[in-house]
């Protein structure tokens, strides 16, 4: 299985409290405890490994509501797997890492009237940028498990976007896992952050297909 994926399957059950993740043959089940978020399967093949053998074979032994499924492979390929009852994502996400090092430049100062937090309980390192009126502005937070850590969560309000806040948080985390040993950051992101995660270093690995079953064709 991919080095890469069992990374961020790893992180990513820290980072949300999800149980840990039972090993199957063809990757990893997690269970989440969600009402729209049950249970995940991950396959641990990666691109053209992906087959559709293996995908027929764990999708058709879902039948309840609020399963997820993730395979980084091209959604385009894997929609013609799947059933009826799986509503799958239009937008890829994607597979992506950065070498850690401790010599990183500094995250940029923060900008003029915001503030940022940065904490870390239960293993998971937190930041958080709040606007001058104390709403919302950015987020983020990353899981080192080991000598690799999952970013996770990352977003920015609408209103609060092209200030640098988001780079802001990616930088602080990722100085906060090399800081505890992390030398590779993985995160599963979306298209939207692929940008952001390209200007900040990161190497696009693979497109990740995120599927969920529902309780109808």
């Amino acid at each position: 299985m991919d080095d890469l994926v069992r990374a961020w399957v790893d992180g990513w059950v820290v980072s949300r409290g999800a149980a840990p993740p039972l090993t199957e043959p063809w990757g990893w089940t997690i269970d989440v405890g969600h009402l729209d978020h049950v249970t995940r399967h991950v396959l641990g093949a990666v691109g053209d490994e992906v087959d559709e053998t293996t995908v027929r074979k764990v999708a058709d032994q879902v039948t309840g509501a609020g399963v997820w499924f993730k395979a980084f492979a091209d959604p385009e390929v894997v929609r013609a797997w799947l059933g009826p009852r799986w509503r799958i994502d239009p937008e890829p996400g994607c597979l992506m890492s950065l070498p850690l090092t401790q010599d990183a430049p500094e995250p940029a100062p923060v900008p003029a009237g915001y503030r940022l937090r940065v904490w870390t309980r239960g293993g998971v390192t937190r930041a958080l940028v709040t606007a001058p009126d104390g709403a919302l502005a950015a987020r983020g937070q990353i899981a080192p498990t080991g000598a690799t850590a999952v970013v996770d969560q990352v977003e920015t309000a609408p209103a609060h976007r092209r200030r640098g806040l988001g780079g802001l948080v990616m930088r602080t985390l990722q100085h906060a896992a090399a800081a505890r040993g992390a030398r590779t950051a993985v995160l599963a992101g979306t298209p939207e952050g692929r940008a952001l995660y390209g200007s900040l270093g990161w190497t696009y690995r693979a497109p990740l297909t995120s599927a969920m079953f529902t309780a109808a064709p």
